[in-house]
């Protein structure tokens, strides 16, 4: 059908337009080919170009073309640094340039967050140059037909030719590919706060140099961190005693780059003693361990300080209102470099805020109050201050061997003095906490198949105290020495097909002193207890070739040796199985054996008023037997971009443990009787979150409970038997400005009351408390709310800065955590009361270079 005269001119018109609106786009500026462009010009200003073409086949300009034929030169040599020379008023030649100067930025490709610190080389020459605080490079005189090689530690090299980068206005933008290594599947991409990742495997990596803000940290404190996941709690608000999954703080694995730690932290386990600015990564383990760790049968917090040389020099420094730090990374060559981390508190010479309300924690003013609720006044002064400092060097022999050497050092010093006016009681004391450790390792990559991993290490914990009473004729020591020394060696084979096999081997000796003086009457006792251990182990882990199925099983053969009192040979088991059923629901099975021969008597809670009152001891197969575990757990979650729902039940039996370990403060104080515990429970976590925010909860439910054939009743619940757990927090992130506020609640933890009837037995010497069934009570529910705020700003070209403000209890809620009762000098019943954090400020502030 032919078509009508007014649709023919509408066609008309409408090609026309675009055909208008295409050439003047062009004309506009365009990207356009080099080759077309001079072809155009050629016949535009009837003039001819000779060039080569392989030197411009690949460049693209845009320009004008409707300017003058000079000015559009002029816009290719500034775009294209190509020589361009005029030979008369028709001829010209267009040249290759023999240097050029580029720039670029650079990316990742996922979240197109800048990459700053990558490294940017010239190959063939010694020209090399990082990314500044904007991603971005600048190279000046370069060979035009350079290859530039771009690498940064988590994301695949980059190769890129110089000329790709011509003719970018602004800068090109370039994209590195991150790098995932078969056995380390990130699940989480941020969970809770940035630098927080949960693995294929269950366990929870923490990345210090990326950890963003949690609510009531201004740094990231690796032993507050982790407190904020689920099924992990301190009761008494302290890292020294951290509970995992109703667990004791001695049931904990805590190594230190592959050294077991013996001592935790500061002001008398208010505060790390681990500076986190030198800290790489943190790994969390609460089950499915690998058969390459002994120890802990109740969790694994293993912390490793960065292990990769660096070719400049960063570090920083800082203080809030308790102490301050540096912290540094030097190169000394290509193949060696050395780190070094510093910290000491200005708590001996400057009261702060913070320093108050720390004080008044740890030593409880006016804590007392006797039968008639009067309360005792204690008058108290300390003159306290701690200290650590971290050396590491790095060595490597090749690109295929590497030599690590680490030394840590903590210390706390108290000088402490109490009065009691009421009876004109003095009290004076001393204590000194030191843990020094020197560890080793030679890792190789002897094959692109086979690698082994030789790592040594030497430990010393020591705490030395001694107390005077008011008459200076009786005095109190005290000391709690640990000693021990340690070499493993793993293999790993990759037998292909996503198979991989781990063995190796594990010699540890660790030897224990405990001694105590009494002058008056003369008292002296000294026990040593020493424990020889080899481990055989080896493990398999799997996974198929679409990822689905993430799969590691293995065992660790344990033959335990005290000289004086036992050889035990002890099998455990270990399984770690991960499955995705989609791209978003994964679910996971876990469980292992565990066993450990070191455990934590407490003494008792007037020694030092309870402010150190553990100290460690070795199993001696009788009084104290080997401590056994076995647990297991099912979880499912769904993880998506930007929101996370976990759901995990799990099961946990520790047999072996004595009422001497587990803090009783009760009839059972001073039994020793064996015994066991045993819980069960679900944690529940959801997590919404974006660049800009995160909120989450999480919810924890477990019953906990005691098992002592001697007791009476045999089954009670657990001194750590917290029914409900829960936490409601959220951050938020605002250009440079972060912000973060939560609230952490859980039921009260147990505890034991005299007999109302009866509540002393004169018919003893000295007067003994008549109390109710252990653990029959409760004490109130404990809640806590909490915030805190961050600034980062620029202080130069490559020096950042970072202020932070911080709120504990910004309610003042006074919560007790614990209650137990003592006679006093005339057998009156004493009840005792410790009191959480009141409302503790603190601000920070810190300098990166």
């Amino acid at each position: 059908m032919p078509k009508t005269p007014h649709k023919a001119l509408l066609c008309f018109l409408i090609m026309l337009f675009a055909a208008t609106f295409l050439g003047t786009a062009q004309d506009k500026g365009t990207t356009t080919p080099l080759i077309s462009l001079i072809q155009l010009l050629e016949k535009n200003f009837d003039v001819k170009f000779s060039y080569v073409d392989e030197d411009i086949s690949a460049v693209q300009v845009k320009v004008d073309q409707t300017e003058v034929l000079e000015d559009v030169l002029t816009t290719i040599r500034a775009q294209t640094q190509i020589k361009i020379q005029k030979l008369n008023d028709r001829y010209y030649t267009l040249a290759k340039p023999s240097v050029v100067d580029i720039c670029a930025v650079v990316l990742d490709n996922f979240e197109e967050n800048t990459v700053i610190g990558a490294t940017v080389e010239v190959l063939g020459s010694a020209i090399a140059i990082v990314t500044n605080n904007d991603g971005r490079f600048t190279l000046s005189n370069i060979p035009s037909d350079a290859i530039l090689q771009i690498k940064f530690l988590g994301f695949k090299t980059l190769f890129v030719p110089a000329g790709e980068l011509l003719g970018s206005n602004p800068c090109k933008t370039l994209l590195l590919d991150q790098f995932y290594q078969q056995l380390d599947e990130v699940v989480v991409y941020k969970f809770l706060t940035t630098g927080l990742t949960r693995q294929a495997d269950a366990s929870i990596l923490l990345n210090t140099a990326e950890f963003g803000i949690l609510p009531g940290t201004i740094e990231p404190d690796i032993l507050q961190t982790v407190q904020a996941l689920p099924g992990i709690k301190s009761i008494d608000e302290t890292v020294s005693d951290i509970n995992i999954r109703g667990g004791t703080n001695d049931q904990n694995l805590l190594l230190w780059d592959g050294i077991k730690m013996y001592q935790s932290g500061h002001f008398f386990g208010l505060i790390s003693a681990f500076n986190p600015y030198l800290t790489d990564k943190v790994t969390l383990i609460k089950n499915g361990t690998s058969a390459e760790y002994g120890d802990g049968v109740s969790g694994i917090i293993d912390m490793r300080t960065g292990n990769n040389l660096k070719k400049r020099i960063f570090g920083g420094a800082g203080f809030n209102l308790i102490g301050g730090d540096l912290f540094a990374q030097i190169p000394l060559g290509n193949k060696v470099g050395i780190q070094f981390s510093a910290r000491r508190s200005m708590t001996d010479f400057f009261n702060s805020p913070t320093y108050s309300q720390f004080f008044k924690r740890a030593f409880q003013d006016t804590q007392v109050t006797n039968n008639n609720n009067q309360t005792v006044d204690v008058q108290r002064d300390a003159n306290f201050y701690f200290y650590d400092f971290t050396g590491k060097l790095l060595y490597d022999i090749n690109a295929k061997h590497q030599v690590r050497l680490s030394f840590i050092n903590i210390n706390n010093k108290l000088d402490y003095y109490e009065r009691t006016p009421s009876n004109f009681r003095e009290t004076s004391s001393a204590l000194n906490q030191t843990n020094v450790s020197i560890g080793g390792s030679f890792d190789s990559q002897w094959t692109k198949r086979f690698s082994t991993d030789l790592n040594a290490y030497y430990t010393q914990y020591e705490l030395d105290a001694n107390n005077s009473s008011s008459n200076s004729l009786q005095q109190l020591f005290q000391s709690n020495q640990v000693l021990e020394k340690a070499l493993k060696v793993n293999t790993r084979i990759d037998l292909g097909k996503g198979i991989d096999w781990l063995n190796g081997y594990q010699l540890t000796e660790t030897g224990i002193t405990n001694e105590s003086k009494v002058t008056q009457p003369p008292f002296e006792n000294k026990e040593k207890g020493i424990v020889i251990t080899h481990a055989l182990y080896s493990e398999l882990g799997y996974r198929s070739p679409d990822r689905s199925l993430n799969a590691r099983g293995g065992v660790r053969l344990n033959y335990l040796r005290n000289p004086e009192s036992f050889n035990d040979l002890i099998l455990e088991p270990r399984l770690n199985l991960s499955y995705s059923i989609t791209d978003k629901w994964k679910a996971n099975i876990l469980g292992e054996f565990k066993s450990q021969a070191t455990n934590q008597v407490v003494d008792l809670e007037q020694n030092f008023l309870g402010i150190e009152k553990r100290r460690w001891v070795i199993s001696d197969g009788i009084d104290l037997p080997v401590t056994r575990s076995k647990q297991g757990s099912v979880g499912i979650n769904y993880d998506e971009r930007n929101l996370y729902v976990g759901l995990e039940g799990f099961y946990k039996e520790v047999k072996g443990i004595s009422t001497a370990t587990q803090g009783f403060q009760n009839q059972n104080q001073f039994n020793g009787e064996i015994g066991k515990y045993d819980l069960h429970g679900i944690e529940f976590l959801i997590n919404k979150k974006t660049d800009a925010y995160s909120i989450w909860a999480s919810y924890t439910y477990n019953i906990n409970n005691y098992t002592f054939e001697d007791v009476v009743p045999q089954e009670f619940p657990n001194n750590l038997d917290l029914r409900h757990s829960a936490t409601l927090a959220a951050t938020y992130t605002i250009g440079k400005l972060k912000l973060g506020a939560g609230l952490n609640y859980h039921t009260g933890k147990p505890y034991t009351e005299p007999s109302a009837d009866d509540p002393v037995d004169n018919t003893f010497f000295p007067a003994r408390i008549n109390y109710n069934e252990p653990n029959s009570s409760r004490l109130p529910d404990y809640i806590r709310a909490d915030a805190s705020v961050i600034y980062d700003l620029a202080l130069g070209p490559n020096i950042d800065a970072s202020i932070g403000a911080s709120v504990l209890n910004i309610t003042d809620k006074d919560n007790i955590f614990n209650t137990y009762y003592q006679l006093s000098t005339n057998d009156e019943i004493e009840k005792v009361e410790s009191a959480s954090l009141g409302l503790t400020p603190n601000v920070s502030f810190r300098v990166r270079f």
